[in-house]
C-alpha cells in the first residue's frame, strides 16, 4: 500500500522517493507516507499550545496597556509590537512543521524501515527489521499516530540526528519515531505484521499471551519478549 507523496525537487535524484538506491528484487514497500500536517504542527511542535500562550500575553499586554496613565493613545505601539512578535512566532513554528513534513518521508518494506528527515541536511536511516527491538504506538484522536521504535541495545542514533521524530526525553537511548502519520493503527498494524513476517513470530500467539497474563487494566498491549506494537496510550486530543 502506497500513498501520494509529494517529491520536492531537492529529492528528485533519488532512486525511488523516499530511497537513496533501488529496493533488491526481493525486498517490496509495504507502506510509504509522511506526517499528517495539521497533526505533526499540533502534537509535535505543540503549535495550538503556544498558540494559546502567545494570546494570553498579548491579553495581559492589552489590559496593561487599557489601565495605563497614556492608555492606547500612547502605548498602542508596544501592543502592536507584542502582537507582531507573537504572529511572528506562531508563523515561524508553522513553517518549520510544514519544512518537516514536506522533507520527510517513511517507507516500510518487507525487510526494513526507511525514515528520510531533515530540512536543511537531508539524512536517510535505514533500519532492518531484524535489529528493532520493540515498538509502539500512541493514538490521537484524530486517528493520527505516533510509532517510537527501540533499536537493538547495540544500536543508536544521536538525538539531535532524529528531532523532531524522536520520541521525547529518550535521551541517553533514544528512539527513533514515525510522527504523525494518518490512520495510524492501520500504519502500526503493517509494520507489526512486517516485523512478524521477516523474524518469523505469531503475534497472534503472543498476544493472547499477553492477554492470559494481563495483570492491570490498562492500554498497553505488550506482545512479548521481541517486536511489539503495543498501545501506549490513547489520546483525548
Amino acid at each position: 500500500m502506497m500513498s501520494t507523496i509529494y517529491q520536492a525537487p531537492e529529492h528528485e535524484f533519488e532512486a525511488q522517493p523516499g530511497l537513496p538506491e533501488p529496493l533488491p528484487n526481493n525486498e517490496q514497500i509495504i507502506w510509504q507516507g509522511a506526517p499528517d500536517l495539521k497533526a505533526f504542527a499540533m502534537h509535535a511542535f505543540h503549535l495550538h499550545w503556544f498558540a494559546m500562550y502567545f494570546a494570553l500575553m498579548v491579553l495581559l499586554k492589552a489590559i496593561a496597556v487599557t489601565q495605563s496613565a497614556g492608555g492606547w493613545g500612547e502605548e498602542w505601539p508596544g501592543f502592536a509590537w507584542a502582537l507582531g512578535l507573537s504572529v511572528s512566532a506562531l508563523v515561524l513554528i508553522g513553517l518549520l512543521a510544514y519544512w518537516s513534513v514536506n522533507t520527510t518521508m517513511y517507507t516500510l518494506t518487507n525487510r526494513r524501515l526507511v525514515m528520510r528527515i531533515g530540512i536543511v541536511l537531508t539524512i536517510t536511516f535505514n533500519l532492518p527489521l531484524k535489529r528493532l527491538a520493540q515498538a509502539g504506538v500512541h493514538i490521537y484522536k484524530d486517528g493520527s499516530a505516533d510509532i517510537p521504535i527501540k533499536l537493538n541495545p547495540h544500536d543508536k542514533i544521536p538525538f539531535l540526528h532524529l528531532w523532531p521524530h524522536a520520541r521525547a526525553w529518550k535521551l541517553a537511548h533514544p528512539e527513533p519515531m514515525i510522527r504523525c502519520v494518518a490512520d495510524g493503527a492501520k500504519v502500526s498494524q503493517l509494520f507489526a505484521n512486517a516485523w512478524a513476517a521477516i523474524n518469523q513470530v505469531d503475534l497472534n500467539a503472543i498476544e493472547n499471551r499477553s492477554h492470559e497474563s494481563e495483570l492491570t487494566e490498562s492500554h498497553n498491549r505488550p506482545y512479548g519478549q521481541g517486536m511489539a506494537i503495543a498501545k501506549v496510550s490513547q489520546s483525548s486530543v
